[in-house]
């Protein structure tokens, strides 16, 4: 089969692999859909510390079910699914909770196994997803990033009552924008760059500009209370650090971003008391691929439309170009079949 292989750091070629065969409880899918995500740029760039080389990356993965390993039972050969990319040890305490997204020993499709940036992957046959009819292999590769804006929209417990504050208007904060939307809350996007902040109001988001006064920007659009619910989705220090000045006493921070390892955030230690304010991380997803489906099937997710389509073999050019300039695409979707 052709995939595109990550060799090392700012290496990634087209190649013949060999066909992946699923082994026990594992199906095989054939990828008609595979969304380039930051964390595979991160793989491109050598800034993901989970990953070894040579690795076939990519985890928001659409297709179609083309065969299973020993004891697997899932969807119909030919039925379209998408992948749910992280894999538990169904062992530890994480797991036996229904956390399997923070497993000591958790294994991503395309960071720890390989990934969809092929014609062919193979996944636990208890992680395929069925893609509602009326919805594009297309669309359907967007159902990861959805999923995770589910997880932490109802780790915030967004509502029609709430105001969001969505700091970071990139990919991930982009979906977060999406579902607090779809539940009906006020959602408000802050980020540096003004081309995002674009986006956002494109989809429904009041743009609120970032740096410096953002808190007076903030407190002047909620008559000084701050925002009932705000979502740090950048990964930088000082927004995390700005997240319990932003939101309301009695209101919900979560936190997405990924800090880089070993950096400290501090927080204002009086205000834990005084604001009484919720904060909680957000991991990728468990059990939202469902709901993200459905958002996605109902129209209410208008997220594909600011992406862009290329065959598998224009990965190793349209890496090269995010590398040099992270906002020259805002999203990236390939077809191995359109080789």
């Amino acid at each position: 089969m052709r995939a595109a292989i990550f060799d090392a750091p700012f290496a990634l070629r087209m190649a013949n692999a060999a066909r992946p065969e699923p082994g026990p409880g594992e199906a095989l899918v054939r990828v008609t859909a595979a969304g380039l995500c930051a964390g595979d740029l991160y793989i491109y760039t050598g800034k993901n510390p989970y990953v070894s080389y040579p690795r076939i990356g990519c985890h928001e993965i659409a297709g179609v079910v083309a065969g299973y390993g020993p004891n697997a039972a899932g969807p119909a050969i030919g039925a379209r699914v998408v992948v749910d990319p992280f894999v538990g040890c169904g062992r530890c305490y994480p797991c036996r909770v229904g956390k399997r997204n923070c497993c000591a020993e958790l294994a991503i499709v395309g960071v720890h196994r390989e990934g969809g940036f092929a014609e062919y992957v193979t996944a636990p046959a208890g992680n395929l997803n069925l893609v509602p009819e009326g919805l594009t292999d297309f669309e359907a590769a967007f159902a990861e990033p959805v999923a995770i804006g589910v997880q932490a929209c109802r780790h915030g417990m967004v509502t029609d009552a709430d105001a969001v504050l969505v700091l970071g208007a990139g990919p991930i904060g982009l979906a977060v924008v999406e579902v607090a939307r779809a539940r009906g809350a006020r959602v408000y996007a802050t980020d540096l760059s003004e081309a995002r902040l674009g986006i956002a109001a494109d989809l429904g988001a009041t743009s609120v500009a970032g740096g410096e006064g953002l808190l007076e920007r903030v407190l002047a659009l909620t008559n000084g209370e701050g925002m009932p619910v705000v979502m740090e989705a950048t990964g930088a220090v000082s927004a995390m650090q700005a997240t319990m000045a932003l939101v309301a006493a009695g209101g919900r921070i979560v936190i997405l971003g990924l800090v880089r390892q070993g950096l400290g955030v501090t927080l204002p230690g009086l205000d834990f008391t005084r604001k009484e304010a919720t904060i909680l991380g957000s991991r990728a997803s468990v059990d939202c691929f469902p709901e993200a489906l459905d958002l996605l099937a109902s129209g209410r997710i208008r997220y594909p439309q600011i992406a862009s389509r290329f065959p598998l073999s224009d990965a190793p050019a349209v890496f090269r170009s995010l590398a040099d300039n992270p906002l020259a695409l805002h999203k990236a979707v390939f077809a191995p079949e359109a080789e």
